[in-house]
């Protein structure tokens, strides 16, 4: 199977597409930031900022495991497959991060 650009296979697809829904979430997140939204002492003290930083996390680690499954189990060999692996894997390591050292 040779590289293309876009996605061959349905997994594939679903990790570019959670990819773009990461990337929705973290225009959402900035705009309400914009608009004058601030957040306070604990991550859940604004739930207008929380929801799409959440949705941005859980969209970004589904992006890398589907990219994974689909590079290694269907042989995807799609361009943009990898790149949203590697954003999802970036984004799992800056989730993991956070959760094992707080600050």
């Amino acid at each position: 199977m040779k590289n293309t650009f876009l996605p061959t296979t349905s997994l594939g697809k679903w990790s570019v597409l959670s990819v773009i829904g990461f990337a929705l979430s973290i225009a959402a997140l900035y705009l309400l930031i914009f608009l004058g939204e601030r957040g306070g002492e604990g991550f859940f003290t604004n739930l207008w900022l929380a929801i799409p930083g959440l949705l941005a996390a859980v969209f970004g680690i589904l992006s890398f495991l589907v990219g994974v499954i689909a590079v290694f189990w269907k042989r995807e060999r799609s361009i943009l497959v990898f790149i949203a692996t590697i954003i999802g894997l970036l984004v799992l390591l800056f989730v993991s991060g956070e959760i094992l050292f707080p600050h």
